[in-house]
């Protein structure tokens, strides 16, 4: 056990995770490849070691991702192309300053002809729809600047729709409250400059209640904890304004006994076996807390702030309620 983010083994884990190919679990988990790449490029941002891994290595096997019939991206090479692994390789290319690799028409097509007569995405040509699309939309619209061909009015109609009496949001409209919807969705309206269809108050109740006696915090009532919130409950808290409302340090605490403290990598929960999503998320949970050395995470893009304030998209957004 310790009190201390262990950056340098965090930092190995990561480097080493593309050297597992001859495993199993690495094939496996080939329709979340470009997204882990992602997660772990972040959290290496964040850590303040974007050059643990090779750029030109990265971005090649971003382009490879590339679905040239669609237009869009695929989470690996020849996969279908999805609006979660292009959201991906939008944020990987802006993050190691490659957006010139993107054909930018193409993939704005791709988006856009994924939003429904309702206003929600699906999330690829097959009709799956959830308000996770919808923010991968917006998002990806906006960090490419064309968030204006977008119908805005449709987009925000259906996130209000998908609105509780608890102030949450769901999957799609009459699902119940989780808190990573309520990120995505709060997420979007922060970027469409609509949270004033938010019930503030009664959501960030809603939020802060999510924190248990152990310090983390689960994603609807009577479920386990789970490092993942600690960006999913905690982004939406900064959004709003409202990170002081639950323990910071009981939080960190937990996130922190998540960590494996011989290999790297941070678990969902302390015991688990580790992962580069949830390390990704714990250590974004910790800067939008303010722990110390790591840097600013822009709580809407899931980007270091840096890169968002560099494009003139960086909001106001007062996430360090209490430093640590």
């Amino acid at each position: 056990m310790t009190d201390t983010l262990l950056i340098p083994l965090h930092v190995s884990y990561i480097q080493k995770l593309g050297e597992s190919k001859d495993e199993l679990a690495y094939h496996l988990t080939t329709h979340l490849r470009l997204n882990a790449v992602y997660w772990g490029l972040t959290a290496l941002c964040v850590m303040g070691h974007k050059d643990a891994l090779d750029r030109e290595e990265m971005i090649e096997f971003v382009m490879s991702c590339w679905d040239n019939e669609a237009g869009g991206f695929g989470a690996h090479p020849d996969h279908d192309a999805h609006l979660l692994s292009t959201l991906s390789a939008i944020q990987i290319l802006v993050m190691q300053d490659a957006l010139d690799r993107l054909d930018v028409d193409r993939v704005v097509k791709f988006i856009l002809s994924l939003q429904q007569p309702s206003g929600v995405f699906t999330g690829d040509a097959y009709g799956e729809i959830d308000t996770r699309f919808l923010y991968c939309g917006v998002s990806a619209l906006s960090l490419l600047g064309k968030l204006h061909l977008l119908d805005l009015d449709k987009t925000v109609s259906y996130i209000e729709r998908c609105r509780n009496f608890d102030g949450g949001f769901g999957s799609c409209v009459g699902a119940e409250s989780h808190a990573a919807q309520v990120f995505v969705c709060v997420g979007a309206l922060a970027i469409l400059d609509r949270l004033d269809i938010i019930d503030q108050e009664t959501l960030a109740w809603w939020l802060c209640e999510r924190q248990l006696p152990n310090g983390g915090l689960n994603g609807r009532p009577e479920k386990l904890e789970d490092v993942c919130y600690s960006f999913w409950v905690l982004s939406s808290l900064a959004i709003l304004k409202k990170v002081s409302w639950i323990d910071s340090d009981k939080l960190t605490a937990f996130i922190l006994s998540a960590q494996d403290f011989e290999l790297g990598g941070i678990a969902d929960r302390p015991g688990d076996m580790v992962d580069v999503f949830h390390t990704l998320f714990g250590v974004a949970g910790l800067s939008l807390l303010g722990y110390k050395g790591l840097v600013d995470l822009d709580p809407v893009y899931c980007m270091p702030a840096s890169t968002i304030e560099k494009m003139g998209l960086r909001k106001d957004w007062k996430a360090l309620d209490r430093q640590i």
